[in-house]
């Protein structure tokens, strides 16, 4: 006897109705703030009838705005830098381990989301402050008069481990899913291992490291409890002056402009980053292929 065939319906079909709950809780939650915020930007300081662009003009013209923005690039940057630098051995040491010690580092990957971030901060103020294990480390090398407490510094390092994870974890992703098989045929070809994983591993692990990227450096330019906890005042950055604007001065159009020119920034470079890490990993995979 033969089983009777189920009838299939469209394929997908219906499907993207699962999709309205979540749409609908963005727009709510996501959507109209942001309307609501871009409009505020095109007030008056006051709140009065009028449309200006002066609070737009004022990101380019007020000296400290333009010195925060550039800090808080600079910051970010380096933050981002650091995050590859230490994220992208030891998401490769984790492809390269058995599954105890791979699930034990996956472990200390995840132990900062299962911390609360004040306790984070708060522990980075001990380590960072006066008489401190940081400044006796760097008294051990003969400069017993360095303390990152409140300085750009210890800001940079305490967002590098707090954003970490974000790196490391996209790597881990891509970085499992490259065949080594690839590497052991270059080498059977006589390649070095410098210049296999240049020209094999590194362009296959492309799309990882855009991603790590990009989901670094959007969240290290909004940061704000890293900042306000463990910088100062002197070395702020612009989530602490959109909070100053808000909280302090009231300024709720100024502050409106300015998050609005952040996002337009940051939706521009997670665009081009997009754009740029899919292009690259294209011409890596046509390389590999080439080589095969």
């Amino acid at each position: 006897m033969t089983r009777p065939r189920l009838r299939q319906g469209p394929r997908g079909g219906g499907n993207w109705l699962l999709l309205i709950p979540a749409i609908a809780l963005l727009a709510i939650v996501l959507g109209v703030p942001l309307v609501e915020n871009v409009v505020r930007s095109f007030q008056t300081p006051f709140g009065t009838t009028g449309v200006t662009f002066d609070n737009y003009v004022r990101i380019f013209t007020v000296p400290s705005t333009l010195t925060i923005l550039l800090r808080t690039l600079i910051a970010a940057i380096i933050v981002t830098v650091v995050a590859l630098v230490f994220g992208y051995p030891y998401a490769y040491l984790m492809t390269r381990v058995g599954p105890r010690a791979r699930g034990l580092m996956l472990t200390i990957v995840l132990i900062p989301f299962w911390t609360s971030a004040l306790a984070r901060n708060f522990a980075w103020i001990i380590l960072l402050g006066n008489h401190a294990p940081v400044q006796q480390f760097f008294a051990f090398f003969g400069n017993p008069n360095v303390v990152l407490y409140g300085t750009a510094g210890g800001v940079i390092l305490a967002m590098s481990q707090v954003l970490l994870p974000f790196m490391v974890l996209p790597l881990y992703a891509s970085l499992g899913g490259i065949d080594r098989r690839l590497l052991l045929a270059a080498r059977g070809l006589g390649s070095s291992p410098l210049v296999a994983f240049w020209r094999i591993y590194w362009p296959l692990s492309r799309t990882g490291v855009a991603s790590g990227l990009i989901l670094v450096f959007t969240l290290a330019c909004g940061f704000y409890v890293t900042p306000a906890l463990v910088g100062s005042p002197q070395q702020s950055l612009v989530a602490q002056l959109l909070g100053q604007e808000t909280n302090q001065l009231l300024d709720f159009a100024g502050a409106g402009a300015l998050g609005t020119f952040i996002l337009i920034v940051t939706l521009a470079l997670v665009a081009w980053a997009n754009r740029v890490g899919g292009s690259i990993n294209a011409i890596g995979a046509v390389s590999v292929e080439g080589r095969k």
